[in-house]
């Protein structure tokens, strides 16, 4: 006689009722935006007004290396500016901005403020000749 051995799955006891971790619940409500890199910077200068000004910011540094970009300016006032830049700018740095639609519209300005946020960087400029008011005139 040969003898032979079979297994028997183990008896799984599911219950009743499948247990809840919770409830999903739509929000009625729309997402709530973070505040961009220029927009969080612009916090620390309470005279800056909302712009969209296209400008050249040129960096005005030692030697005849002169690094220059199209930007825009994302808020100004009378005496600040403030855009979006990949110019290595840090604090203290000089800068040449000319607005794009006017001839003869420049200013030197000092950087007082830099800000990095998700891979950007935002810059606050200082105008050294004072008020600039073509920054932010249509």
């Amino acid at each position: 006689m040969v003898a032979r051995c079979v297994l028997a799955p183990p008896e799984v006891n599911w219950p009743a009722e499948p247990k809840t971790r919770g409830f999903v619940k739509r929000s009625t409500q729309g997402a709530v935006s973070e505040p961009d890199c220029t927009e969080q910077l612009a916090r620390f200068f309470p005279g800056a007004t909302a712009v969209r000004v296209p400008i050249q910011v040129t960096a005005l540094r030692c030697g005849g290396t002169k690094l220059r970009e199209a930007t825009v300016l994302e808020f100004g006032g009378s005496d600040h500016a403030i855009f979006l830049s990949k110019l290595p700018l840090e604090f203290d740095d000089r800068v040449r901005v000319e607005r794009n639609s006017r001839v003869g519209a420049m200013a030197d300005a000092t950087v007082v403020a830099v800000q990095y946020h998700e891979g950007r960087k935002a810059v606050a400029v200082k105008f050294t000749q004072g008020m600039c008011d073509w920054m932010i005139e249509p």
